[in-house]
């Protein structure tokens, strides 16, 4: 999806992406000519002031960083939220755009409603963007192309299933929720989001959702991404209920960016946009 203006310059060779949610944004700068990562940063948001607008929040962070401001080819921005569903090309009709959405969340009248084309796996993602934010980001850096983040997601993981047979659970963890990605040989099985509060809950939706799919917590291969880390509780009570399971092998991402591993589980999305 792309939002243009009419602002037209010389190439440099430089890419900003920016991904959103309400809490903060973080934002990448990439060398397009070498394909690496120059600059990456996170920005929280002061969400104690309950009344603050979006927009005002985004314009002091701009203030702040005024690399955000500077020349690019291309901007992306990656819209954050559990708001999506996918839906195969066969039975997708752009007119009924918000009548997917009903199952998994809820709608209403005035929600605007778009779609990202996933070509390569005859799908789209159906989702509601932020409208208010890219708004503020048409005045202030421009033309842009807009994603879900969940495409990215599952493009990317489904890319990396090829050629495996076994059925594989990805579980992309955040503060407050987290999806659940089943793939197979480049055909997604299953994609949800689930919020939770206790370790219980989160185990409780993978070996559900495993359950589901006639996965044995003996044998599957279940691989973390987010920021989910060894010492916590969650990673702790999986480990205790499923024998396989490890963190998302990032290794050829790293070679385009000196972040640890650690950071580019966390940044899996924002860095391969």
């Amino acid at each position: 999806m792309s939002l243009q203006n009419t602002n037209i310059t010389s190439k440099n060779y430089r890419k900003l992406s920016i991904q959103v949610s309400l809490t903060g944004f973080s934002y990448c700068c990439f060398d397009t000519l070498n394909n690496i990562i120059t600059s990456f940063k996170e920005v929280q948001f002061d969400t104690s002031n309950k009344t603050a607008k979006i927009e005002d929040l985004l314009r002091d962070a701009f203030k702040n960083n005024p690399e955000l401001k500077s020349n690019y080819d291309d901007v992306m921005v990656i819209h954050t939220n559990n708001l999506s569903t996918f839906v195969p090309t066969a039975l997708f009709d752009e007119n009924y755009l918000g009548s997917y959405l009903q199952y998994t969340t809820k709608v209403f009248e005035t929600d605007f409603f778009t779609f990202d084309q996933i070509p390569n796996y005859q799908m789209n993602a159906v989702y509601i963007p932020y409208v208010s934010i890219n708004n503020f980001l048409i005045d202030n850096v421009g033309s842009f192309n807009y994603k879900h983040a969940n495409t990215i997601l599952v493009e990317k993981l489904l890319d990396n299933s090829r050629n495996n047979d076994d059925k594989k659970m990805i579980v992309n963890f955040n503060p407050g929720n987290f999806e659940i990605i089943v793939v197979q040989n480049q055909k997604l099985l299953l994609f949800n989001s689930f919020e939770y509060q206790t370790p219980e809950d989160f185990i409780y939706y993978i070996l559900f959702t495993a359950e589901q799919l006639s996965m044995n917590p003996e044998s599957f291969k279940l691989e973390f991404l987010g920021t989910i880390t060894e010492n916590d509780a969650f990673y702790q009570i999986a480990y205790k209920y499923i024998r396989h399971i490890s963190f998302l092998d990032v290794t050829t991402l790293q070679e385009k960016n000196s972040f640890t591993a650690a950071q580019n589980q966390k940044h899996y999305i924002l860095f391969q946009s």
